[in-house]
């Protein structure tokens, strides 16, 4: 692909360059940037069919690099191949990713150090692998793991709204997730822990593309749903038996008591509730049941010789504390450092898990938050760290989060990455090492960018310099390098200080104008080409609609209910409700 496209452009900067000289001469012309875009755009209108498309900046890039990329990649593959040759399968992948985490919360022990806890498996990661320090993400929790597991900015797939139960929607299911893609390519595939991308019965984990599920649909919230949070007053009004009668609460429908916490299934099989509440230590369990679950299915898959990738999304915590724990783990003793401390107990486990299976050496385990601290109205404990702003915010504190990488023999020990990666990144990653990029679509636009070259030769081998930031559906921010871009926050008329060097300003503390007008038309001319993009290739309406919660073998009578609310002599229609789309506020960030 790359040489075609080399040889396109090129043919395109000698008829588009204003300089109207010779291809040597046009390379060193002050035109030749504009040359680049124009040639960008002629590749843009004859890219084929066999082509993954990707966001438009991505081809400026390419457009320079591409000779360079495609000597990588042929080494890249070759390596690949001889992997496999040793270890008898593709290599297996395990991607854990938990809630709200601030960059360097993990894996810099001087910053645990002033925390008051400590996770010294996820810190020898560090170590023995990669660090990400420009690690990106989509803002909250059901945009990022969309973005995920698609390899799309959830604005592409319509998820990109924090998902709350009752929601009666969820994802799509024409969208492609990486667990379909490496089905294709012989995986086996699970998914254990927080999905939180939706209710609707194609959005559950099994009926996109994993071979087995067990998963919470919703997020933490539910957890509150129990008769013991309205004795503590952690909820008022949920179960009105537990105080006295209130005359003016005449609607008694209108709170619904059908939360489902988990939910189990396999592909083509059957979907159960996995411990029912509203009893609290079943909440907790989750977490227990997903380890346990995970540690299972690699042995199983490593029993019949199959390579495996598996999501480990930790549900994290519960908003009511589990009584069977009499001792706090951590100095610092709040929730999430708690949790935290907890999943590396895990990950160390885990890691033992490989060696003693004896594919350490064949397996990527990659650990990451899915956006920034919960700053914001959240629990106790969180912080920002390093850098402005936390969950639900464009700031660089808001979807800059820790990353991290260990793949033995095969990842640079002790790497230090300063290059931008985002989360999107994994998905055509994943395929690329699990050699299932032909199962890429092509109909669609594919955000995720292959950094094989970033995990194989370390710092300095990204193949992205940029990314877009989202707020919802509302395109708020750009990053390209160490530079900034506010659109949010701008003022009308002429530039305000909207713009940040963020190696001078990481904090986003001092916006500047005059000192940077030259990266005003750069930073248009990137929001143009993503736009282009946008209306070249249509996005996803929001969410798809449907009722919620269906298809539960054992659901209980609440759930049920769910579907069934009073519909007789009422002047409109129960599922015209349900199926319109409500404007987005921040409140849904």
């Amino acid at each position: 692909m790359t040489e075609n496209l080399v040889t396109r452009l090129e043919s395109s900067l000698m008829n588009n360059c204003p300089s109207n000289s010779s291809r040597r001469k046009c390379h060193e012309s002050r035109f030749y940037p504009l040359c680049l875009v124009l040639a960008t755009a002629v590749w843009a209108g004859s890219a084929t069919a066999k082509d993954i498309i990707h966001d438009a900046e991505h081809y400026i890039l390419e457009a320079q690099h591409g000779n360079v990329w495609t000597a990588e990649d042929a080494e890249f593959k070759k390596r690949l191949a001889e992997l496999k040759k040793k270890h008898g399968t593709a290599p297996n992948i395990i991607h854990i990713m938990w809630d709200d985490m601030a960059l360097g919360e993990v894996g810099i022990p001087a910053i645990q150090k002033v925390r008051g806890f400590e996770t010294p498996n996820i810190n020898q990661m560090a170590e023995d692998g990669i660090n990400f320090m420009r690690m990106y993400t989509e803002p909250s929790c059901t945009p990022s793991r969309a973005a995920a597991i698609t390899g799309r900015y959830a604005k592409r797939s319509g998820m990109h709204t924090v998902s709350f139960p009752i929601e009666y929607s969820g994802m799509d299911a024409d969208e492609v997730t990486i667990a379909e893609v490496l089905s294709k390519a012989g995986y086996n595939t699970a998914f254990y822990g927080k999905w939180h991308l939706g209710d609707t019965e194609p959005s559950y984990a099994h009926n996109q593309g994993y071979d087995e599920a067990f998963f919470t649909p919703y997020n933490q919230v539910p957890s509150m749903w129990q008769p013991v949070a309205e004795l503590m007053n952690v909820v008022t009004g949920l179960y009105p038996e537990y105080y006295a009668n209130d005359p003016y609460d005449i609607d008694k429908l209108w709170q619904p008591l059908g939360q489902v916490w988990t939910i189990e299934g396999t592909k083509g099989g059957r979907t159960l509730e996995w411990g029912p509440p509203p009893k609290n230590e079943n909440y907790w369990d989750i977490e227990t049941e997903s380890q346990t679950r995970a540690l299972e299915f690699i042995s199983k898959s490593t029993q019949e010789k199959k390579p495996f990738y598996v999501a480990y999304w930790p549900i994290l915590l519960s908003f009511i504390p589990d009584q069977r724990v009499q001792k706090n783990l951590s100095s610092n003793k709040n929730r999430s450092q708690e949790a935290i401390v907890r999943v590396d107990l895990f990950i160390g486990k885990l890691q033992q898990h490989l060696k003693d299976l004896g594919i350490a050496e064949n397996t990527l385990v990659i650990v990451m938050a899915d956006n920034g601290p919960f700053t914001h109205h959240g629990p106790r404990g969180m912080v920002e760290t390093l850098y402005t702003g936390g969950k639900g915010d464009f700031t660089e504190g808001g979807v800059r989060v820790p990353a991290l990488a260990t793949w033995p023999g095969v990842i640079p020990e002790g790497e230090i990455v300063g290059d931008i990666i985002h989360i999107t990144d994994l998905f055509t990653t994943f395929a690329s090492l699990g050699d299932a990029t032909e199962y890429i679509p092509r109909d669609r636009v594919i955000d995720g960018v292959d950094q094989t070259a970033l995990l194989m030769k370390g710092d300095t081998h990204s193949r992205r310099d940029y990314v877009m930031i989202y707020q919802g559906p509302n395109l708020s921010a750009a990053v390209k390098g160490r530079f900034k871009r506010d659109w949010a926050n701008a003022l009308v008329g002429l530039s305000g200080a909207e713009f940040y060097d963020l190696y001078t300003d990481p904090r986003e503390a001092h916006g500047e104008m005059i000192e940077q007008f030259h990266i005003k038309s750069m930073f248009n001319r990137q929001r143009q080409r993503h736009l282009v993009w946008m209306e070249k290739y249509e996005n996803r309406p929001d969410a798809t609609r449907g009722p919620a919660l269906t298809g539960i073998e054992n659901a209980r009578p609440e759930t049920l209910k769910l579907n069934d609310a009073p519909s007789e002599n009422l002047p409109f229609d129960v599922q015209d409700v349900i199926d319109f789309d409500t404007p987005w506020t921040q409140s849904d960030k």
